[in-house]
């Protein structure tokens, strides 16, 4: 579950992170009541207004803008809210900026420069370890980094049994060249920075850019965070962070139901019970010359109505130009499973416009096959995952 940027910063916050401080907005008329406020408690009297949206890169889509009064602040606010913002990571489309946040300008004048790193804490799955990702290139897009100055990117593996170390908080701010105040303020950082994403059940914490301010201060100017939606039932303070408009319609519409459905950009619908045969379906697909257009596990019963449910999901793909339902049956009989895509069927009538491939495979499978073949529908049959695979084939051709 992706977070806003102020909820990411309310988190840090909770845990101790110093933020860049910010009030969101609806309108414009928010936009000035929240500068007039931040003035009030912290002194600043320009402003960062930030479009937000799930999506990084805003800026470059003219979704962070400074004002320098107050007549700025409701101009660009006004300008930014309900614009469709369009950076390297949304659609073409772009997505509806519905709040922005009003920020309190951090790039003062002081006693030294100021200084933009890049820092993040994720799982290094490979060695199922957490892990600091950070670099002295802050606000410029890692992965460019990574493909021009390498040498510039530094990780520090965390062991779970531990934790992160004081020694290893102190190595990063030692390789991020601070010293003095700042050497000590950061390593605070880092050290309240991996409490949070790992309290927090997170997937991601990533800031870019952690700024050292002009008297030595470091603190969070940006803030992505991806919770884990496997641990929302112990975070429900975060659970409530969620917001749908964000989402894909589609996932959430799926979720709604019960149904574990990720949207793909292929040309073959999927439906299967269980993630590993649904992986494997995928690859299925993708051999017989289609790409999956979605992941979608129907889970352990698949009767009329969650069929159903199922098929309607998948068809709000315009995409879709065939659909491939591959069942074991173990939990549940694939002569139950094949029923009930047979009344599913019959129950939509007309909306099926595209070739259905059922693969039926497990306890009573040859019945299932006989129920397809005599439905009178237009439904394709098949036992053997080859056989499922050339009529993905043939339909498509």
């Amino acid at each position: 579950m992706n977070l806003h940027e102020y909820q990411g910063k309310e988190i840090l916050a909770s845990f101790g992170v110093r933020i860049q401080r910010g009030i969101v907005a609806h309108n414009p008329k928010e936009a000035v009541a929240a500068a007039k406020q931040l003035t009030a408690e912290t002194g600043t009297t320009w402003f960062v207004i930030k479009a937000q949206v799930h999506a990084g890169g805003r800026g470059k889509g003219g979704g962070v803008k400074l004002a320098k009064n107050l007549k700025e602040v409701e101009e660009i606010a006004g300008n930014i809210i309900g614009m469709n913002l369009i950076t390297p990571q949304t659609s073409a489309e772009g997505k509806k900026v519905h709040k922005v946040l009003i920020a309190e300008d951090v790039y003062y004048p002081g006693e030294s420069e100021t200084s933009e790193f890049y820092m993040s804490v994720l799982l290094d799955r490979g060695k199922g370890r957490n892990m600091v990702m950070y670099s002295t290139e802050g606000g410029m897009d890692i992965e460019e980094v990574a493909e021009k100055t390498p040498h510039l990117i530094f990780t520090e593996e965390v062991d779970p049994a531990t934790g992160l170390l004081p020694f290893q908080a102190r190595k990063i701010a030692f390789n991020l060249g601070l010293s003095g105040t700042a050497f000590k303020e950061m390593t605070k950082f880092v050290t309240s920075l991996y409490k949070a994403y790992v309290e927090s059940d997170s997937n991601m914490f990533e800031i870019n850019p952690v700024l050292k301010t002009s008297d030595n201060k470091i603190l969070a100017v940006d803030a992505k965070v991806s919770i884990d939606d496997n641990a929302l039932y112990r975070r429900k303070q975060y659970a409530e962070m969620r917001d749908l408009r964000e989402e894909n319609p589609i996932e959430v519409e799926a979720r709604a139901v019960g149904l574990s459905y990720v949207d793909l950009d292929g040309n073959v619908g999927c439906m299967v019970n269980g993630a590993g045969l649904a992986m494997a379906t995928m690859d299925l697909i993708k051999m017989a010359g289609g790409e999956p257009a979605n992941f979608l596990d129907v889970g352990g019963t698949a009767d009329a109505k969650r069929v159903e449910e199922a098929f309607r999901i998948i068809l709000k793909d315009p995409a879709v130009k065939a659909i491939l339902v591959n069942i074991f049956g173990g939990i549940v009989r694939c002569d139950r499973v094949a029923q009930g895509i047979v009344d599913a069927y019959k129950n939509m009538g007309d909306t099926i416009k595209v070739p259905i491939i059922v693969r039926l495979q497990g306890t009573n499978a040859e019945l299932a096959k006989e129920i397809i073949d005599n439905s009178g529908l237009a439904v394709h049959s098949a036992v053997q995952f080859q056989e499922a695979a050339d009529k993905v084939k043939e339909v498509l051709s």
